[in-house]
């Protein structure tokens, strides 16, 4: 895999977090993630297929993800639970595409499945690929996250 995709997906979550929540993040050195245990209790996974197949997913720890909902819905919040699920989502399905067009530039063209969320602490995430996932730690003002992302021919 290669490691220049990284750079994609860094400028999709920063672009992304900024529009939607007022969030400044800064990523934190890449590395090559050994286990499958999510870096966070509320995750996000979508499937990649196209010129490449593998996965994407965003992991928040629980207060990040509450203070991102916050940030994106203000006080119109009335189920925190179901709230911070479907923005996870839809924050995974915005970075995704934003990614995908940074990776399209590069000369890679993909598509991405609807996001499947998954919450609960030391939950799992199962990457479809037979590499290990690169993980993008990222901190914020709220607290901290995990971009993960693999992909293969």
């Amino acid at each position: 895999m290669n490691p220049e995709f990284a750079k994609p997906f860094i400028k999709a979550t920063k672009t992304v977090l900024a529009s939607v929540a007022a969030l400044e993040v800064a990523a934190e050195t890449p590395y090559v993630k050994k286990d499958n245990v999510a870096r966070g209790d509320i995750s996000a996974i979508i499937g990649i297929t196209g010129d490449l197949r593998g996965t994407f997913s965003i992991s928040f720890d629980k207060p990040t993800a509450v203070y991102v909902v916050k940030q994106m819905l203000g006080d119109a919040i009335e189920n925190i639970l179901q709230d911070v699920q479907d923005a996870v989502g839809e924050i995974s399905n915005m970075i995704s595409g934003h990614a995908r067009v940074g990776l399209s530039e590069m000369g890679v063209k993909l598509q991405g499945s609807t996001p499947t969320v998954i919450m609960g602490d030391g939950h799992t995430i199962a990457h479809m690929s037979s590499i290990k996932p690169i993980a993008i730690p990222f901190t914020t003002q709220a607290g901290s996250f995990t971009v993960e992302f693999c992909l293969e021919d």
